[in-house]
């Protein structure tokens, strides 16, 4: 017994961490998810929020919209890692330095990389507008972020920002590969292409399907970047479902409707991650 409650006493502070930062506001969520009112005046309505979130629309185009953005940010990500995993998965003076210089963009926080491509595509002084003109491509400065290339710029910022997630992890794949395997394929007169698809790929799916689900889910859900690049504009084309919570609850103040928003995220980022896993271990 005594060894028992040594053993209690040294995961209290891990259990107390957990329910105070994860399981308390879960549950204050789906509370508020089935209420409307702060406070004392909150009242259970059951699934009304649920349903008042599809009755205009808004949020099935947000969630469109947020299915769309995900899986062109993701597919860039896969290709764009894969492309520079295999470029430096090779032994050549100074890899090591592209290889830093590599995740850089995944190290700066999504503040400064958003401010950074706003100011870049800024109307008036932007980075852009100015070598474009130089170019002559331009007569004009314009307002990028405000027209139909919004959603382009977004996904081609958001794929800059994440895409050394996927590199990592197909480099530390490649390399666990064993060499002798390669070489065997040689002798059989493998090409590199059929090497990649026919050996390397099959043997580090675990790698990619974990990589991959990890940022779907993350992309899926994503805000800051968006919320600070575009807000959800121009007419809403940059609108995904973390914005579309976010007016709900601090623009609107309709808090059981953005708690019911979030319950939707929730199953559907679940959702996402068993299909993939399934998918991914059938095909194995």
């Amino acid at each position: 017994m005594k060894r028992a409650w040594k053993g209690y006493l040294l995961i209290a502070p891990m259990l107390a961490g957990f329910l105070l930062f994860y399981v308390v506001p879960f549950g204050q969520v789906v509370w508020d998810s089935l209420s409307q009112g702060t406070g004392k005046s909150q009242l259970f309505v059951g699934l009304e929020n649920y349903l008042s979130l599809f009755k205009d629309g808004s949020m099935v185009k947000s969630l469109l919209t947020t299915f769309k953005f995900t899986i062109v940010v993701v597919l860039g990500h896969l290709i764009l890692g894969t492309i520079l995993a295999l470029a430096m998965n090779k032994k050549r003076p100074g890899v090591n330095i592209f290889r830093t210089i590599l995740i850089i963009p995944w190290l700066l926080p999504d503040v400064v990389v958003a401010l950074l491509f706003k100011w870049i595509f800024n109307a008036n002084y932007g980075v852009f507008n100015n070598i474009l003109i130089r170019l002559g491509i331009l007569e004009k400065n314009q307002a990028w972020l405000s027209t139909g290339f919004a959603f382009t710029i977004l996904a081609a910022v958001c794929i800059w920002k994440g895409y050394a997630l996927i590199m990592v992890n197909m480099m530390a794949g490649f390399q666990s590969v064993p060499e002798d395997v390669y070489e065997a394929a040689k002798l059989d007169g493998a090409n590199p292409v059929q090497t990649f698809f026919r050996i390397t790929v099959p043997m580090i799916k675990p790698v990619i399907s974990t990589a991959v689900i990890l940022d779907t889910v993350w992309w899926f859900k994503h805000y800051t970047i968006i919320k600070l690049l575009t807000d959800g504009g121009p007419n809403n084309t940059t609108a995904t479902v973390s914005i579309s919570i976010y007016k709900e609850a601090f623009s609107y103040h309709n808090y059981g409707v953005a708690a019911a928003g979030a319950g939707v995220v929730f199953v559907i980022c679940w959702l996402i991650s068993k299909i993939m896993r399934r998918a991914m271990d059938q095909n194995a």
